[in-house]
């Protein structure tokens, strides 16, 4: 090899490194500008030895001319489609003929995005890129390999020293709203059409006849799927997808895997609620059995495979103003911007607000007060901002100065190490103290009726509580002093806030607002240790030993605990009369009925609270668990029962009403 064609890999070499990098590790170590003088050196250094020039150059992802026209491709493997699902009960009856025709079997599931953009397929014959084509009807497409080139994130050849002799990648190919936003700016101000959504441009750039136009328009490909191959062979779709960043492609974000069913319907919940942070649109979820044998084994209907199926949710988009941002202080003092909007229908709903989460976001989007914006309702997600029309921004319109001081204390605000929430750390910070009050009032807390909204406002903003002893400390004549309130009202409060005082140490710690503790682990933590004497005492280990209490809890509860806030609170309500101690469960026998054996209570019951269930289950031996899962024994299901009573019936796990509940642990059951 010449010293210049020696220089040339080199080069070549040295592109493609920093491509894979950025395109499929989301990182880079040089500049753009940097990166632009590789590329202008090889350009210079092949220009000078054209007979050195090789297809798969970064110097010739973009052809110098069009092509005549877009030309048949039949696919070797068809592009079956996806069988669709559009709720949660389609979604368990598909789960439940998967299982059924797999029996006894274990089955992981592959759970990843569903981007709306264009199904492509793109196949190397040993290493190179040889053909791209679109779905077109699953047997045959349409030929688009001359645009798939100019996409970066594509490369011309896999980082693979003994690839295959051929392998088809199958996956999508999109375009983030940020590029979109780019995009219309520029066509803006050159007067041409605006495009209305990413998918649309995406559909029209890959079937353009000049790549060169296609190459403007930053198109994107996620890898998901394994079509035709030779010389390649693995087990699991999950071991293909690590397979694929090797080779220098980008697999579907956030694809997880699950050791069942129900794990995964559980991480599809989690993925929807936080689909504001995507820079790209989905329309949906899909779950695929991972094991490719298995896969083998359930075959295909005449239109889709029996392996996969697609969770989609309508999407209901529409455009409008934003006319401010403002921020709420949360009862942990979490900041959170809400954009209100000029009202819009989405849905058959009037949209007038809707959450920007966080500062970051703001930022990432670039979201502006006065902006025209795209707003968007998917399933029942709460409707977020997608994109800003940035070509319809007046001019000289400032960015949003998110606050360096809370709103209501003027306390300096701290940003979460590790996170991405922006807090009050104020204890005293009076929006914090309603929020927290009202909190403590509610049912699941110390259930105080008659402490609305209304008189908290009016009781914080008095100065009159401040604290939760405070609520302890009113009286008739501090309660009359206040607007609208009668002495009935007042007497009733008064009786109300009395009786709280013996909810037990358990409800206490759900209405403290510590946070990450919530109902079902404040029952656990006040069974576990008895009395706030003893949760006091406990290290951070004692405490993450607990049965479904972990670090993160059992560091914030330890916090808490040892703050000076917490100190002085709970001094203060032991000095108030208020019961700190939790009635231990009665100890079970090594016979009780229900001796090894896990439930899980569900529902609304006619004879006894749920927290009572409990604590017969663990009186007669058993453990109460707050999730249903294949060890799960028994379900004890009441009224209005949810997932959890779907679950248990997808698994096939025992239900009990109420009354057979009783009469298998042997108690009376009295009309």
């Amino acid at each position: 090899m010449s010293k210049v064609s020696s220089e040339i890999q080199k080069i070549r070499d040295e592109i493609r490194r920093h491509d894979r990098l950025y395109y499929v590790e989301g990182r880079n170590e040089i500049s753009d500008l940097e990166y632009d003088k590789l590329l202008v050196k090889l350009r210079e250094l092949e220009a000078a030895h054209p007979e050195l020039i090789t297809p798969d150059s970064p110097t010739q992802r973009i052809g110098d001319q069009p092509i005549s026209e877009l030309t048949p491709v039949t696919h070797r493997v068809p592009m079956l489609s996806i069988e669709n699902t559009y709720n949660l009960d389609e979604l368990r009856e598909f789960g439940a003929r998967v299982a059924k025709l797999l029996p006894g079997e274990k089955i992981a599931w592959i759970v990843e995005l569903k981007v709306d953009g264009v199904a492509a397929s793109v196949l190397y014959e040993a290493g190179k890129l040889k053909l791209a084509a679109t779905r077109g009807n699953g047997v045959v497409g349409d030929d688009i390999t001359h645009n798939i080139r100019t996409i970066h994130g594509v490369p011309l050849v896999l980082h693979d020293e003994q690839p295959p002799a051929a392998i088809e990648l199958r996956g999508e190919v999109y375009m983030t709203n940020a590029d979109l936003v780019t995009l219309n700016e520029r066509r803006a101000e050159q007067g041409e059409e605006l495009y209305a959504n990413t998918r649309n441009v995406t559909a029209g750039s890959i079937r353009l006849l000049d790549p060169r136009i296609c190459a403007e328009r930053h198109l994107r490909f996620f890898v998901h799927g394994l079509g035709y191959s030779d010389g390649y062979a693995t087990k699991s779709n999950w071991d293909y997808l690590a397979q694929v960043e090797r080779w220098g492609l980008r697999k579907t974000p956030q694809v997880s895997k699950h050791a069942d069913f129900e794990a995964a319907i559980k991480h599809c919940e989690e993925l929807i609620e936080n689909l504001h942070e995507l820079d790209f649109e989905v329309d949906g979820l899909v779950l695929k059995v991972d094991d490719f044998d298995q896969r083998a084994r359930l075959g295909n209907t005449s239109k889709s495979p029996r392996w996969v199926v697609a969770y989609k949710f309508e999407k209901f988009e529409a455009t409008t103003r934003l006319n401010e941002i403002r921020v709420q202080v949360g009862k942990t003092g979490a900041i959170t911007p809400v954009a209100e909007l000029e009202p819009v229908t989405l849905a058959g709903t009037v949209v007038r607000r809707a959450s920007l989460h966080n500062a970051e976001e703001i930022e990432r989007k670039d979201i502006r007060p006065g902006d025209t914006v795209v707003v968007e309702k998917a399933g029942k997600v709460i409707p977020h901002i997608v994109r800003v029309e940035k070509h319809l921004r007046p001019d000289e319109l400032p960015p949003f100065a998110f606050p360096t001081h809370c709103p209501e204390c003027q306390t300096p605000l701290i940003k979460d190490e590790d996170g991405v929430y922006i807090r009050c750390p104020s204890p005293k910070c009076p929006a914090q103290i309603r929020e927290r009050v009202r909190y403590f009032a509610t049912r699941n807390a110390m259930d105080i009726e008659g402490l609305g909204d209304k008189l908290i406002e009016q009781l914080v903003t008095a100065g009159v509580v401040a604290s939760y002893g405070d609520i302890y400390r009113l009286t008739l004549e501090k309660l009359l002093n206040l607007e609208r309130v009668g002495t009935k009202t007042a007497e009733n409060l008064l009786e109300q806030i009395e009786k709280s005082k013996a909810r037990g140490l358990a409800r206490l710690l759900n209405a403290l607002s510590i946070r990450h503790v919530g109902v079902r682990g404040a029952v656990i933590l006040a069974q576990r240790f008895g009395t706030i004497e003893a949760l006091q005492a406990a290290t951070v280990e004692e405490l993450s030993n607990t049965p479904e209490i972990g670090p993160i809890i059992a560091a914030s509860v330890h916090q808490w605990l040892a703050s000076d806030i917490g100190r002085e609170t709970i001094v203060d309500l032991k000095q108030l009369g208020l019961n700190l101690t939790e009635p231990q469960p009665e100890q079970s026998t090594t016979n009780g009925a229900l001796t090894g054996k896990t439930l899980v209570v569900t529902g609304t019951m006619v004879r006894f609270k749920r927290d009572e269930i409990e604590g017969l289950i663990t009186k007669h031996g058993g453990r109460a668990a707050s999730s249903v899962s294949k060890k799960t024994d028994y379900v004890v299901a009441g009224a209005e029962a949810g997932s959890k009573l779907d679950k248990a019936q997808t698994l096939g796990v025992k239900v009990l009403s109420e009354d057979e509940f009783l009469a298998l642990i042997g108690e009376e059951i009295v009309n």
